[in-house]
């Protein structure tokens, strides 16, 4: 029986791994290119994906290492703005709840009543 093990970058668990997407508003396409660069190196970046037709970026991390903050540290840096419709706002204070979560759960001591 085959098990299959999909790798990740180093700094990257499985078990805090998490997805994010974000819609930017138009911007340059070297700026992004450059953004999107920086981006990938973070130590705990897994991968970072930009779909140029829909202005979004994919992303996937360890939760454990950054959080969505950092990659919007670096979006500003680059001079690009994240879009500010309502879905996304709620997507990115989401994010924020369940990077902060992953790293306070990771915090606690286990811990049983039997």
């Amino acid at each position: 029986m085959k098990t299959t093990q999909q790798e990740h970058r180093l700094g990257v668990s499985k078990n805090t791994l998490v997805t994010r997407n974000l819609k930017i508003k138009p911007s340059k396409s070297k700026r992004i290119e450059e953004a999107l660069s920086d981006i990938d190196r973070l130590y705990g970046m897994d991968k970072v994906v930009y779909n140029e037709k829909n202005r979004n970026i994919s992303l996937a991390y360890d939760a454990l290492r950054l959080c969505i903050d950092d990659v919007e540290k670096i979006l500003k840096l680059h001079d690009i703005q994240v879009s500010a419709d309502r879905w996304n706002r709620f997507k990115k204070e989401y994010y924020r709840f369940v990077d902060q979560n992953v790293k306070d759960n990771a915090k606690q001591e286990p811990w049983s009543c039997h």
